[in-house]
């Protein structure tokens, strides 16, 4: 821990067997010892999502990297999730369960994972997604080949379809986030970053800001990665809509102001010409982009008035129940 930038995990490669002329049935075979990686998946009963995501990860073709460990952390669970976890792990000695007697919030089971973890660089995903079975090795790839490089993430697609206004919100809310993205990295849903992070704050509701502002204190860059494709579902009610737009909003704001970092998506006039651009392209559904704008600034608004006004804390947030059916809807 506490590499700085110009520390890199580095490939090495052995010859173990060697192949020799006029020698019958002679192989040449190179084993590599590559940089470890591990993922961390904290989930609240998530017995609908976490056989689908353990499936997705177990089976992701690496080659800069070796996937040593699959960590969950069940908080508090009350349905079947530590008993899925307990199955799959049966099959694949790489799994393995933390479990919390009680739902703490997030951020203290993500301590409890690094705590736990000594891999080179540590994967987060959310329960409720469905990584491609490259996204981790494009996710680490980039660390590896830059070491100036200290946290990545991945590209979100949400499997909504695109029918409604809260679909369309959905889907306009996460071609934002990548439009922006691309240019200003800002993390979401699928991060991956080197082992340099020992802790985030254990009230923090936005944990992806909190690792970018701890990675860049360091002197790493961040960097978003198109290629890396991870499935979520977006809500599916204007109410879980503005619960999570809410929550993220008062997150970042109390991110920032303990850290004084603000993520990219906060500056209303980056946010705003990308808004006006994707609207535009969809002149027939004006009228929902800019239902989706009304929404977000209310979601903002609501943010806003809990970091400032209620101090309310979002460390452990309200369920959006709507979000939590990724593999029925792909």
């Amino acid at each position: 821990m506490g590499e700085g930038p110009g520390r890199v995990p580095v490939i090495e490669r052995t010859i173990a067997e060697r192949g020799t002329t006029g020698r019958k049935g002679g192989i040449a075979l190179e084993v590599e010892r590559l940089p470890t990686a591990g993922i961390g998946i904290m989930a609240y009963n998530e017995g609908r999502n976490i056989r689908a995501i353990l499936e997705a990860l177990i089976t992701q073709r690496t080659r800069c990297c070796r996937l040593s460990e699959i960590v969950v952390v069940a908080s508090g669970c009350t349905d079947d999730t530590e008993a899925i976890v307990h199955s799959v792990a049966r099959r694949d000695p790489r799994i393995r369960l933390l479990a919390q007697p009680r739902r703490e919030g997030k951020a203290r089971a993500i301590n409890l994972y690094l705590r736990s973890s000594e891999t080179d660089f540590r994967v987060l995903a959310s329960a409720d997604t469905l990584p491609a079975d490259d996204a981790v090795e494009a996710l680490i790839r980039p660390m590896v080949e830059d070491p100036t490089v200290g946290m990545t993430g991945g590209h979100v697609v949400p499997v909504n379809g695109d029918s409604r206004f809260i679909d369309h919100s959905v889907h306009m809310l996460w071609r934002l986030h990548h439009a922006i993205a691309q240019h200003h990295p800002k993390m979401g849903e699928m991060v991956a970053f080197r082992n340099v992070v020992n802790r985030i704050p254990d009230d923090s509701a936005v944990d992806e800001v909190s690792i970018e502002a701890e990675v860049q204190r360091q002197g790493f860059r961040l960097k978003y990665v198109p290629d890396a494709i991870v499935r979520n579902k977006g809500p599916e009610t204007i109410s879980d809509f503005l619960k999570q737009r809410r929550r993220i909003h008062a997150g970042h704001l109390a991110a920032r102001g303990m850290t004084g970092y603000a993520p990219a998506t906060m500056r209303l006039t980056r946010v705003g010409w990308v808004f006006l651009a994707d609207a535009l392209k969809r002149p027939g559904r004006l009228p929902w982009s800019l239902g989706t704008a009304a929404l977000e600034a209310t979601g903002r608004a609501l943010g806003t008035y809990d970091h400032y006004v209620t101090g309310r804390s979002h460390a452990v947030w309200e369920i959006a129940v709507t979000t939590k059916d990724v593999e029925e809807h792909r």
